[in-house]
């Protein structure tokens, strides 16, 4: 709604910490949340925020780039995943802390690091006091099928596959109403039609493999709400990428796949008996979901093109993508320890 950020920075008077608010228009509860920030940041001793509208064309990198131009103490990124995701792209390496107002349907990245998602004010509080954590961010470098390439960045998992197809069929109304459960239906229904692929992919300059796979993930983060935990050892300050290679033959594996992920992994093995449980009915010895850990990932196509995904936002299709981490290359306000 308001734009001109460096004529509102210059037009600041004293030394007050400054915040710059980069929010999505378009969400729900936008007066909500200039009240918020504005009542916070004057109890927090802040200058007046300087608030800066997404758009369609951008929905964020480029208004980070203004906020970082305004010399602001504190960016806030309000809006959904794709918001957060596009604002730690303009923030990347600047060292500038980015607080999370979560305003989306999804909201995956904010979930992964306990910022609250149903308490508006309780996350503008921790925007301007929680404690600065670094963490990694996933640069994903991707070929079109037209041989066009492009540089993207992730928070918390992308995707080449079923899960991309997933998530282009998720009904937009439905996923207004009912959040994240939309993608559920999105799933029942694409399963059914779904057809692996051939893949070729390696992490690091590990052996080359190749398989008919339905789905490869890279990760910064693992869990998904609804207690699924897709990649349990995935963590988003270890300098480290996480793969999970899916690749079920029937529907039957399907279904191992699934207790795996609401099962297995958030329940049996954290504990030795749990583990024990997996070793005597064979989860810990199935290969219908594969995971393995570096600092890159490279995947080609075999034939054709397939669908590709972050963070839950569809992105059209592509033929090959390189992985890399960037360690520690964003700031984000998380709750302390205590």
């Amino acid at each position: 709604m308001v734009r001109g950020g460096k004529q509102q920075a210059a037009e600041t008077a004293g030394d007050q910490p400054r915040v710059a608010v980069i929010f999505n228009p378009s969400k729900q509860g936008v007066e909500n949340l200039r009240k918020a920030i504005t009542e916070v940041a004057a109890l927090q001793g802040f200058a007046e925020p300087l608030w800066i509208e997404t758009t369609v064309d951008d929905p964020g990198k480029g208004m980070a780039h203004e906020a970082r131009e305004s010399k602001v103490d504190l960016v806030i990124a309000a809006g959904g995943d794709g918001t957060v995701r596009s604002v730690a792209a303009g923030l990347r390496d600047s060292g500038l802390p980015m607080g999370i107002v979560p305003i989306g349907t999804g909201n995956l990245f904010a979930r992964n690091v306990d910022i609250p998602v149903n308490d508006m004010r309780d996350a503008v509080v921790l925007a301007f006091s929680g404690l600065d954590r670094a963490v990694d961010v996933v640069v994903a470098d991707i070929t079109r099928p037209n041989g066009d390439t492009e540089t993207h960045t992730s928070l918390v998992m992308a995707g080449i596959g079923i899960d991309a197809t997933m998530i282009s069929s998720t009904n937009p109304d439905l996923k207004k109403r009912v959040g994240w459960l939309a993608y559920v239906d999105a799933g029942l229904r694409a399963l059914p039609a779904s057809k692996p692929y051939r893949a070729y992919y390696r992490t690091d300059a590990g052996r080359l493999h190749r398989s008919k796979v339905s789905t490869i993930l890279v990760a910064n983060l693992g869990y998904l709400p609804g207690n699924i935990e897709l990649i349990p050892d995935a963590q988003l300050d270890d300098g480290r990428l996480d793969m999970a290679v899916l690749q079920p033959r029937n529907f039957l594996e399907w279904l191992f796949i699934w207790r795996k992920v609401t099962w297995e992994n958030p329940v049996l093995r954290k504990s030795a008996i749990g583990r024990q449980i997996m070793d005597l009915t064979g989860g810990s010895r199935r290969r219908e979901i594969v995971y393995s850990r570096g600092r890159s990932v490279d995947i080609e196509i075999g034939e054709g093109a397939e669908e590709f995904e972050i963070d839950g936002d569809e992105f059209g299709t592509v033929v090959s993508a390189r992985f890399t981490v960037d360690p520690a290359a964003l700031i984000i306000r998380v709750p302390s320890l205590d």
